[in-house]
């Protein structure tokens, strides 16, 4: 239990209470819920847009910067941008120019323009790597490394970490269980036996990885440098180091992941901190919001991808790699990624993202402390999050022990009411280039009246 303090009938009676607040004050919401239901499954155009803890979907009016407004009206400081998506904020400026600009050029012909120079060119000086390719989605480019680095090594197995995140690659949908990689619990659809060629082990835990790459049928690891999606769990001292040294030895690749942790640094936690990946993958916000990945690959990959597909052409399969979608790289995306790299994603905006993030961190630390909660506060460059445990978690194991559902609905869903939105799922936030120290004042008021209503004077230290 969370907290042995927090009375759980107290609990659903202010949610009970907020639910009712919500529907109160959002009657346009809930008309176009009830209206959406009319063509679209569960009432959302994705299945998940109905899991917020709001009565009905909250329906978007427009969004700006740090900011977006509702359709009846309400502001908001949104600390969830898209979970990543609108890291940089909403329609920045450069990115809507380019958009524009590229609107009456033409969208999609399956051939390159001098804006794809341009970026290659970009990613290889911010990012290190030698050679990019580009994809709709992170899912898209995390897919298609794991083919390139079976391919490559003539391995048949991918490592992963204990509750990762790689987007919605079926195979990365696996979690540890009493020591053995079994299908992640809620997997639809799935009918192949996914724990064949994968293999699951604890973050920050090198004996069990050194056991894992022992067999030498591990074509890759791929992680990220922190964990971010089961709450965040940040590497311990020398993981990253060790993680290297043994993937070289076992003769396996490391594909790190960066599409969460881009908030690290302009060059993301791999070039801070030195990781040194064979593969590097990045989604979400590296188009200011439009849909585009990335990914890059050391010189020794690459030879080992020209002899693939040479291998592939010589048995009849040239052009049939099986990876890549007719809409990738588009002009219309690549336009939008020169943008938002060349003004948009810069270290002056980091230089603004992280010391208020870790201002925001500080303070919820400080608020927490005062109510005498043993919650822990974690900072990743422009990412906070707070876990209900009392001290940051090593393990996805740890992470989700930490997981309080009930709680963390009311805490949303009252902070949502205020003016204030955060990440579902999990409590983390992100602080975006536009984010003013206002709105972090708004959030962590926010934050500490609902600590307030729910924990009644009487309960307080």
């Amino acid at each position: 239990m969370t907290d042995i303090r927090i009375d759980r009938t107290r609990l659903q009676r202010l949610f009970d209470d907020e639910c009712r607040a919500f529907e109160h004050a959002n009657p346009r919401s809930r008309e176009l819920a009830l209206s959406a239901h009319t063509g679209l499954f569960g009432g959302v155009p994705m299945h998940w847009m109905a899991d917020w803890p709001t009565p009905c979907p909250l329906f978007v009016e427009e969004a700006h910067g740090a900011h977006f407004t509702d359709a009846d009206g309400h502001a908001y400081a949104d600390f969830c941008l898209g979970d990543t998506g609108a890291m940089f904020g909403h329609a920045p400026p450069a990115v809507a120019a380019a958009m524009r600009e590229q609107a009456d050029r033409g969208y999609t012909t399956m051939l390159p323009g001098e804006d794809a120079v341009w970026v290659g060119q970009e990613l290889v000086r911010r990012f290190g790597l030698p050679y990019w390719q580009f994809t709709n989605t992170a899912t898209d480019a995390n897919r298609s490394v794991m083919r390139w680095a079976r391919a490559v090594t003539g391995r048949p197995v991918i490592l992963v970490f204990d509750g990762c995140y790689h987007g919605a690659v079926d195979e990365t949908l696996v979690r540890l269980r009493e020591g053995a990689t079994v299908h992640r619990p809620g997997l639809l659809g799935q009918v192949q036996d996914l724990s064949a060629f994968m293999r699951v082990v604890e973050f920050n835990d090198l004996p069990a990885l050194e056991a894992a790459l022992a067999p030498g049928d591990v074509a890759a690891v791929l992680c990220e440098p922190a964990m971010t999606n089961i709450g965040m769990v940040l590497p311990d001292p020398g993981f990253h180091t060790e993680l290297r040294r043994m993937t070289r030895e076992s003769g396996s690749l490391l594909i790190v992941d960066e599409t969460h942790t881009i908030s690290t640094a302009p060059g993301g936690y791999s070039r801070a901190f030195g990781l040194e990946p064979d593969i590097f993958v990045l989604g979400k916000p590296i188009a200011g919001g439009i849909p585009c990945a990335v990914f890059g690959v050391s010189e020794a990959v690459a030879s080992g991808m020209r002899i693939a597909r040479q291998r592939a052409s010589s048995a009849g399969g040239h052009g049939h790699s099986g990876m890549g979608t007719t809409l990738s790289a588009n002009a219309f995306t690549m336009h939008a990624v020169r943008a938002n790299l060349a003004d948009v994603m810069t270290d002056a905006a980091y230089a603004h993202m992280i010391p208020l993030a870790a201002e925001l961190a500080a303070t919820l630390r400080t608020v927490i402390a005062a109510r005498g909660l043993a919650w822990s506060v974690t900072q990743l460059g422009a990412r906070v999050e707070f876990q209900f445990c009392g001290a940051p978690p090593r393990t996805g194991r740890e992470a989700e022990a930490a997981f309080d559902a009930e709680l963390e609905r009311f805490l949303h869903l009252f902070m949502l009411n205020r003016g204030v939105l955060v990440t579902p799922f999990h409590n983390m936030m992100l602080v975006c280039p536009h984010t003013e120290r206002g709105d972090v004042d708004a959030l962590v008021a926010s934050f500490a009246a609902a600590l307030d209503a729910l924990l009644s004077p009487e309960e307080k230290p």
